[in-house]
């Protein structure tokens, strides 16, 4: 049988109301002991060192001092070859205190031998203490120095905000720019590391040769306010603002441009050039930017460029000819004694330079303009010249123009066949503007998932591979490198355009004499450089680079003279001028590379394989109006 156990159940008080405290009354906890003096002190302590080397030093002066003034005068007092006075002694204890490292080697009572080591080790302390201090102070100043902390007083600099791979071409082509003048700068703000962007760009300042100018690299995040007030935005000459590698490059470049007019204010805008990836976030990034800004569309360009190589092989290098700093470039220039003059007589008369077009006083460009067109008061000339020095309008040009015989006022019919159709290969986001672009031209694109046979008449466009992909150029190198074995076996070659996204694959592409390699940020890079030096050439690049317009085309020499004449480039000029086209340079037939404004006086003979840069529209050139007169008189100053 089992034991039952009894509980005693203890009777309920009855039960009271819960009383609310009407509030709470803040205090520190009831439970809690206080502080002991020595956590008191070492909070003290804690709270003086982080304050600096300034204050530790000086209390630890103070520290020292009440040890070594007291301990010298029991010693002075204790001598007895001190001064009987009073005075004299206060004077010897100062005396001591001073020279308080001199001391070592005092013999005679041990008080005083002991008071003589105290003295040695409290001056030994403070001295080494001291030391110390001075060199971490030394230390973490190098170290925020190293780590881009400081902050920069130029003044007309050029300021790169943030990192991407078009950081190098940008800051090349801008040191570039800046080499013409004295006391100029580059600097570059991003979040990455002093050290590593020197490192990397120290190969581009090496090439420009950067004597008379100067690269300075800081840290910090651009849409940081404080990080962009200590680069000076508010006096820079003009401000890149480059998105980032990363898949909200576009978010940080407006967060960058709302913290720049944070910074600088409206009252006082600076000149502000940024760039998105995509297009859906030009307008976004143009609102933040503000008034005066310009903002690029990186695939817009690419896609754009890219159709413009298609339709033009070849056209690769001479665009990034036209767009970096070495050699000849756009310039505007206001002449204010060729007011009234046509676009005829300044593209005869410009003796050094070709003339492109005119910018009218509201900032609308007006690119190879008819010829009868004056030049009004207000507007500027846009010109390809070697630098920024005007040039030398003459009309000893005259004599040079060509006999109108020898001038082909009309273009002859083109019996070649050309090609209408394009395969393309690999896809990315930039793929539907493309195929987009080439049917507005008239020509047929076909997406292929496998390669081609090799057939002269169709052309090959190779776009990198997918936005996810970690390295966008591998399928271009692949299909090339396949693409180059197929002709290999076949014999035959196709016009092929190729995209990459690193410049630094360029070299290993496997690229045939019939293939342009468009690197389509190395061409941004250089258009974000050459509108922030003058940004009147905004919306002159923007109409060379739309679809529709004036752009810059390849025609054969023999469009404007005779096969087998001898005639200068200047006859080339005006014969293209005569059929509606403005001639920057040409690309001899047994060579890649393209000359932009070419002395207009030397002799060449001109054959078939020769090629005219010039800058035209699409549509088949046709004589459009005679010069209002030739230029056969002074007329210009």
């Amino acid at each position: 049988m089992h034991e039952e156990l009894e509980y005693t159940v203890p009777p309920q008080r009855p039960s009271r109301p819960a009383v609310v405290p009407a509030r709470l009354v803040p205090g520190p906890p009831r439970h809690r002991p206080a502080p002991s003096l020595r956590d008191r002190t070492r909070y003290w302590v804690d709270r003086t060192v982080v304050k600096g080397m300034t204050t530790v030093a000086g209390w630890l002066a103070l520290v020292c001092l009440a040890v070594v003034a007291p301990a010298s005068a029991l010693l002075v007092w204790t001598d007895n070859r001190s001064p009987d006075t009073v005075q004299g002694k206060v004077a010897t204890v100062w005396r001591t205190v001073g020279q308080t490292l001199r001391l070592g080697g005092e013999v005679g009572p041990p008080l005083r031998m002991v008071l003589t080591v105290l003295l040695a080790l409290v001056s030994l302390l403070y001295v080494s203490t001291l030391v110390g201090l001075v060199t971490t102070a030394i230390t973490d100043r190098l170290t925020e120095l190293q780590r881009g902390q400081s902050t920069v007083v130029e003044r007309g600099h050029s300021l790169v905000l943030g990192w991407s791979e078009q950081t190098p071409t940008l800051v090349a082509e801008l040191l570039a720019a800046h080499a013409q003048r004295r006391n100029s700068a580059v600097v570059v703000l991003a979040d990455r590391d002093k050290l590593d962007m020197e490192r990397e760009l120290r190969p581009v300042l090496t090439a420009v040769g950067g004597r008379r100018v100067r690269l300075l690299c800081r840290r910090g995040r651009p849409s940081d306010p404080a990080a962009l007030a200590r680069v000076s935005p508010a006096a820079a000459g003009a401000v890149v603002v480059l998105p980032p590698d990363t898949p909200e490059g576009d978010t940080q470049v407006v967060k960058t441009l709302l913290a720049l007019r944070a910074v600088v204010g409206d009252a006082s805008p600076v000149r502000v050039v940024a760039a998105v990836r995509r297009t859906q976030d030009v307008a976004t990034a143009r609102l933040a930017a503000g008034p005066g800004a310009v903002v690029l569309d990186v695939d817009g360009i690419a896609a754009r460029t890219l159709v413009q190589c298609v339709l033009e092989p070849g056209l690769s290098s001479v665009l990034e000819d036209l767009l970096d700093f070495a050699g000849a470039e756009l310039h505007v220039h206001r002449v204010p004694g060729l007011v009234g003059r046509t676009f005829a007589e300044l593209r005869t008369a410009c003796a050094d330079a070709c003339v492109v077009g005119l910018v009218r006083p509201d900032g609308t460009p007006l690119l190879n303009p008819p010829p009868r067109t004056a030049l009004g008061a207000g507007d500027a000339i846009v010109v390809l010249a070697e630098d920024e020095t005007p040039p030398t309008w003459t009309a000893t040009l005259a004599t040079l123009l060509p006999q109108p015989s020898r001038v082909k006022t009309e273009t002859a019919p083109d019996n070649r066949t050309t090609p209408r159709r394009v395969v393309v290969l690999g896809w990315n986001r930039r793929g539907p503007e493309i195929v987009d672009g080439l049917a507005h031209s008239g020509w047929e694109a076909v997406r292929e998932k496998t390669l081609p046979a090799p057939d002269p008449a169709h052309r090959i466009l190779v776009l990198g591979g997918p936005d996810s992909h970690p390295d966008p150029d591998e399928y271009p190198l692949v299909t090339l490198l396949r693409l180059r074995a197929a002709e290999r076996e076949s014999g035959l070659r196709s016009p092929t355009v190729a995209e990459l996204t690193d410049a630094q694959h360029r070299p290993l592409a496997p690229a045939g004499p019939h293939t342009d390699l468009v690197v389509g940020g190395r061409l941004v890079g250089l258009l974000m450089a050459q509108v922030s030096q003058t940004v009147e050439l905004a919306a002159a690049f923007d109409e060379l680079f739309s679809p529709v317009g004036n752009a810059v085309r390849l025609r054969p020499a023999t469009d404007y003279v005779p096969a087998g004449t001898e005639a200068p480039f200047a006859e080339l000029v005006e014969a293209a001028g005569r059929q509606g086209a403005t001639a920057l340079g040409y690309r001899p037939g047994d060579s890649r590379i393209p000359l932009l404004n070419p002395p207009k006086t030397s002799m060449r003979r001109w054959s078939h394989e020769d090629t005219v840069i010039v800058v035209t529209t699409a549509e088949t050139l046709q004589p459009q109006e005679d010069p209002a007169r030739p230029a056969d008189t002074g007329v210009f100053p």
